[in-house]
């Protein structure tokens, strides 16, 4: 699918001359939220921002998909106890040692029979043990991070149901995608023509031989033969949601989420063109770029050279919401 990208102007700087503020006075729509986290640019006039290549255009609006094809991979649940029983010996280990060192430190400050040698002994213990605990909680994380922050009773009972094999945990993976916009709201596994619902437990951390985002799905009832090492086609829902396309240049990431830069009006067509970052949410990566939510499709957002403006930007600065988000 192919579309045009209108662009409004073109603009660039070649020196970093005084920041100003990038908070508008215009109307509402042309507001962030909070004027006081914004980052400072320099003003930059048609000449200045043609240099290097920064380009504004207006996102265009369109639909989510209300399904995304992936490839699903039965899981063998008898790791997942294994990793979670390890991750729990381990966790033992760590509050014995523990406990073995206070006992240590309390006889020795007590005048009984400890010697500062067993105590540094067990301070050994207590680290290797630790580090032991730490290790595996990790393991845990990286191969089963959704089944990790599940709440102590749903998890048990997941645990339960696949040790019985009253469930199943599939891996479904987007080959081609390294990260996942919206969670989708459910999976529908294609067993030989018939389709079986699972509930999606989250995104997975470790990649595959496949090098895609992967989801965790928990299979019920499962049909008769499905088993582990099976692979089967898996279809990603989600409701049907509006966003707007910006191609993958135009969307920046930081430790607060995605964000973009747009442009705010000028009052005089002399005056310097200024900007400002705008929080968005990622959707769905498509093929032309991010699907995304936070803009208006009559916001002027930079669609190229955004790494330029984000080099000018005050260090520590941060993206705000846009306050017109209808």
């Amino acid at each position: 699918m192919r579309h045009t990208w209108f662009l409004c102007c073109v603009m660039s700087a070649t020196v970093l001359t005084s920041a100003s503020s990038a908070i508008g006075e215009a109307d509402d729509d042309d507001k962030p939220a909070t004027a006081n986290a914004q980052p400072k640019f320099p003003d930059l006039s048609d000449q200045q921002a043609h240099a290097v290549g920064i380009m504004v255009g207006h996102p265009l609006a369109m639909k989510v998909p209300d399904h995304t094809e992936a490839l699903g991979l039965v899981l063998d649940a008898t790791q997942l106890l294994a990793d979670l029983g390890q991750m729990e010996a381990a966790d033992a280990a760590e509050h014995a040692s523990s406990a073995e060192l206070t006992r240590l430190h309390q006889l020795f400050l007590g005048g009984g029979s400890a010697s500062q040698r067993a105590i540094e002994a067990a301070q050994i213990e207590q680290v290797k043990s630790r580090i032991e605990a730490q290790s595996a909680a990790a393991r845990v994380d990286l191969h089963w991070g959704p089944v990790a922050s599940l709440p102590p009773a749903a998890r048990a009972k997941l645990l339960e149901a696949s040790a019985s094999g009253r469930s199943l945990l599939v891996r479904a993976e987007l080959p081609g995608l390294h990260s996942l916009g919206a969670l989708p709201a459910k999976a529908m596994l294609d067993v030989d023509g018939v389709q079986v619902p699972g509930r999606i437990l989250g995104v997975l951390a470790q990649a595959s031989d496949v090098q895609g985002v992967a989801l965790l799905v928990e299979v019920p009832h499962a049909p008769n033969g499905l088993g582990p090492g099976a692979r089967i086609p898996v279809d990603l829902l989600t409701p049907p949601r509006a966003g707007f396309l910006l191609p993958r240049d135009a969307v920046l990431y930081d430790e607060n989420g995605a964000y973009v830069y747009k442009r705010l009006p000028r009052k005089t067509d002399g005056e310097k063109w200024r900007y400002a970052t705008i929080k968005v949410s990622l959707l769905q990566p498509s093929v032309e770029g991010w699907l995304v939510q936070g803009i208006d499709d009559d916001d002027d957002v930079v669609v190229r050279g955004a790494g330029v403006l984000w080099s000018m930007q005050d260090a520590g600065s941060h993206a705000v919401d846009d306050d017109d988000d209808d």
